[in-house]
């Protein structure tokens, strides 16, 4: 660690946003009002902004954007041309980011994660560190089923030899050289939460109690949790291939081991005709081939997208000091 503080760095506040037309106002003026606080603090430099991307929203958070634009020289805009998912957003305004400022931070638009961490954050990067990450202290606000869905997609998560800090979803701060190392992980199925631990640099945590939602719904269902576990542990890591050839091995063990048994038992004549058990093998058999095929495809298919190479967005639009007239 160096022995003197950084300097207070430009600070970028990059805020995916998809139908946030509720929480948007709210939103805006929380960390507006913060990003004053921390200026007036000497913290971070006056040029310190926001940057919303919208990611390709059905309702009118782009147009709320546009006018924050036009009226708080704060704010910055980034409009995707189609959805593109959470990930996927936060990479584009990462990316937009990482030329303009020395600390990026990353939160989400429902401020459910407490705002006053970034000043915390901001402390621990110019004491130093790189990366800060923010960790829930607990869950306390979450229902029962959400709170043990939540932790046991983290604990799936190591189990499968993902690296990933526990309790801790995207919201963050990276140095610019952090960030600039991490957009060199061009892959089109992208898991942040997994390759940002893979950049190395100094690294820390700020614990913090998470809030209740503002406004609007959550963009993180269970369905939308389990496609993420399922990107994560198949973009990250090869452990499910092992445990299927684990898995095989097995079988092959107990299938020697069954023949061995009914060879002795039909040379000792004691054996008995019947078909529960072949057709119980047979169903058993299948479902672990129709299950081991599953798992390769969705390897195979991660293949098929990364080998086309397609751009993992499209900017229809973006809206900064310099270019208000877009």
């Amino acid at each position: 660690m160096p022995a003197t503080l950084r300097p207070a760095p430009r600070l970028a506040i990059v805020v995916p946003c998809y139908n946030e037309e509720e929480v948007f106002a709210y939103c805006q003026q929380e960390l507006g009002a913060l990003l004053y606080t921390m200026v007036q603090d000497h913290m971070v430099q006056p040029d310190s902004f926001l940057l919303f991307v919208d990611d390709g929203s059905r309702d009118t958070t782009w147009e709320q954007i546009k006018a924050a634009c036009e009226t708080e020289t704060c704010v910055q805009g980034l409009k995707l041309s189609r959805n593109e998912g959470h990930q996927s957003a936060l990479l584009a305004g990462l990316a937009a980011a990482a030329p303009q400022a020395e600390a990026i931070v990353s939160i989400d638009a429902d401020l459910q994660d407490d705002i006053q961490t970034i000043r915390r954050m901001v402390e621990r990067y110019r004491a130093g560190y790189d990366v800060v990450y923010g960790v829930r202290e607990c869950r306390q606000t979450d229902t029962w089923f959400k709170r043990t869905s939540a932790e046991g997609f983290y604990r799936l998560m190591a189990a499968m030899g993902v690296k990933q800090v526990f309790n801790h979803a995207d919201f963050r701060l990276l140095s610019q050289r952090a960030l600039t190392e991490l957009l060199r992980y061009t892959e089109r199925n992208a898991y942040i939460r997994g390759l940002v631990p893979l950049v190395g640099f100094p690294s820390t945590e700020v614990a913090y109690a998470r809030g209740l939602r503002t406004a609007g719904e959550s963009k993180y269902p269970l369905s939308k949790m389990l496609a993420l576990a399922v990107e994560g542990i198949t973009s990250m890591t090869i452990t499910p291939l092992r445990l299927i050839a684990t898995l095989g091995l097995c079988i092959c063990l107990f299938s020697v081991t069954a023949t061995l048994y009914v060879l002795v038992r039909k040379f000792s004549g004691n054996t008995v005709e019947g078909w529960p058990s072949i057709i119980l093998s047979i169903f058993f058999m299948g479902g672990v081939q129709m299950l081991s095929l599953g798992i390769i495809g969705e390897y195979v298919g991660k293949i098929y997208l990364e080998a086309k190479q397609r751009p993992r967005f499209h900017v229809e639009s973006f809206l900064k000091l310099s270019t208000k007239q877009k």
